[in-house]
């Protein structure tokens, strides 16, 4: 198999499209899509978006120290990338998406109503990189879609349709190849019938 090298890049791909929904100290909304975020603690649980310095939803993130981090689908697919491309310094992204502002329980900012999946953040650290600054947040509620639950109440997330982004191009999630820890998990014996025959009554 032969290799190209090319020059430093982000190629960390794919990664979740999300849509991050915010306010500034005046109370109006903005949505910004970010490829750019990730886990990064599950105990306190944090996340972290990079954002950059430039763009109309930085100051609103500083000015506010919380945001809401919106999973994504297919059926919402051609407003997150609406969201990548068009300034809220411009337009009003909610009303121009169609997409539906909903009440966050932990943060002032509104989550995304037509999303499966809203991450109630509030900022811990910001850390300047260059291009962008990431800002690390702590998860302080999560609210997830009902219809998402199984009958014991265990989140199946494939129902969801999510998307993700690969280099420019936005793809929904292919079938499921494995589960965590499958590689060594050890297989169930199968039970062989007892044989044993019962005796004749003479």
């Amino acid at each position: 198999m032969s290799k190209q090298s090319w020059r430093p890049g982000n190629m960390l791909y794919p990664v979740p499209a999300v849509l991050i929904s915010l306010s500034d100290k005046d109370g109006n909304y903005n949505l910004i899509t970010v490829a750019w975020a990730g886990t990064v603690c599950s105990d306190p649980a944090m996340v972290s978006i990079s954002v950059r310095k430039e763009r109309h939803s930085h100051h609103m993130l500083k000015e506010s120290g919380e945001f809401v981090v919106n999973l994504t689908t297919k059926d919402i697919v051609k407003a997150v990338d609406y969201c990548g491309v068009r300034s809220g310094r411009d337009v009003d992204k909610f009303k121009e998406t169609g997409l539906t502002p909903g009440e966050a329980k932990k943060v002032a900012c509104p989550i995304v109503e037509e999303s499966p999946v809203n991450i109630e953040c509030k900022i811990r650290q910001v850390l300047e990189l260059g291009t962008h600054d990431m800002f690390l947040a702590e998860v302080v509620n999560v609210q997830v879609e009902e219809d998402l639950l199984n009958e014991k109440g265990t989140l199946k997330l494939d129902r969801a349709d999510l998307v993700a982004y690969s280099h420019g191009e936005y793809y929904t999630l292919g079938e499921k190849v494995g589960t965590f820890g499958y590689s060594v998990r050890k297989k169930k014996k199968k039970k062989t019938p007892n044989k044993s025959k019962k005796k004749s009554k003479k």
